[in-house]
């Protein structure tokens, strides 16, 4: 049994090997067995054979011949709980906890996202990355789309590569920012930690739209919308800004704590252990009927928790 596989190359893999891009878009399968698939044939880029060495620009579409041995390496379905948002026969919208990896990867080869979709539903077994469309960090809550079909997943990829989905977040944010704006700095990987991003010269373009929401006197609650969607970038933005968002493991440095802070918010500030940034709203034009949809989620108790502590004790003059 063979199986075709869909992606599109995105513009963060711009300049990447096609097999090095590959092993990013299919974390689920060896480096060796993608390597083999594409020195055999089983791989095309805009229906052409290419070199694992040749150098992508980023849009390219990708036709994948899986061979049924090769996906034994798969993730496995595991009955993990899901808050599903919404479904039909083309897409699934997940509303994501804290805490939950989307694929299997190092330290993380269980417990998935991935796992609990190859569950809940096991047709995804036959799409690349399960169906997932974009990912949210780990510890970064709300909502996320993933296709059911291998043209619903082509037409939302490609959808996403052209900035058609629209993706809006909430974020607390520290720093008593006085005005929204634009941030319109690249982003690519840090020079020294190879585990964060930064803003330098040379990076993949990054644009985000910033408005207030509710002002507080050392901390600000902020609505994000992203116009491309790199590693990391609210995270990084932000803390371009010198206004990290709150709770950020990697981007926040050492906590600064205002004088004469209630001792109520300075304890649950302290028990914050991420980053406090919401996905509340995806909108998109549906793959099969061309509606535009959109969808909401309220934030989650910890978040809505923070914003209660802050207008009770940290009030805007």
């Amino acid at each position: 049994m063979v199986t075709e596989l869909i992606e599109i190359i995105p513009e963060e893999l711009a300049g990447c090997r096609l097999d090095q891009a590959l092993a990013k878009l299919c974390p689920d399968y060896s480096r060796s067995v993608l390597k083999q698939w594409i020195v055999s044939g089983g791989v095309l880029v805009d229906d052409q054979q290419k070199k694992p060495k040749d150098k992508m620009h980023g849009g390219e579409v990708l036709k994948i011949q899986v061979q049924e041995q090769a996906e034994k390496g798969r993730a496995e379905a595991e009955d993990i709980p899901l808050n599903i948002h919404y479904q039909d026969d083309h897409l699934i919208i997940i509303n994501k906890p804290a805490g939950l990896v989307m694929h299997p990867g190092a330290g993380n080869w269980t417990g998935t996202l991935m796992n609990a979709l190859l569950h809940h539903f096991p047709e995804l077994k036959t799409l690349s990355r399960a169906g997932i469309v974009h990912r949210l960090d780990q510890d970064t809550t709300g909502l996320l789309v993933v296709a059911r079909t291998q043209q619903a997943f082509y037409q939302l990829t490609k959808a996403l590569e052209k900035r058609e989905i629209s993706r809006e977040y909430e974020a607390v944010i520290r720093g008593g920012m006085i005005a929204g704006g634009s941030v319109d700095e690249p982003i690519g990987r840090h020079p020294i930690d190879r585990k964060k991003m930064a803003v330098r010269i040379g990076g993949r373009v990054a644009t985000t739209h910033y408005r207030l929401i509710q002002r507080f006197a050392h901390y600000t609650h902020i609505h994000l919308k992203l116009e491309t969607g790199r590693t990391h970038q609210i995270r990084v933005h932000m803390a371009h800004l010198r206004h990290p968002v709150v709770g950020d493991p990697v981007y926040s440095g050492r906590m600064n704590i205002p004088a004469k802070m209630p001792v109520e918010l300075l304890d649950f500030l302290r028990s914050f252990k991420r980053q406090a940034l919401h996905a509340a709203r995806l909108s998109l034009s549906h793959p099969d009927t061309g509606e535009w949809m959109s969808w909401s989620a309220d934030v989650p108790e910890d978040f809505s928790q923070l914003l209660t502590l802050l207008a009770r004790h940290d009030k805007a003059e």
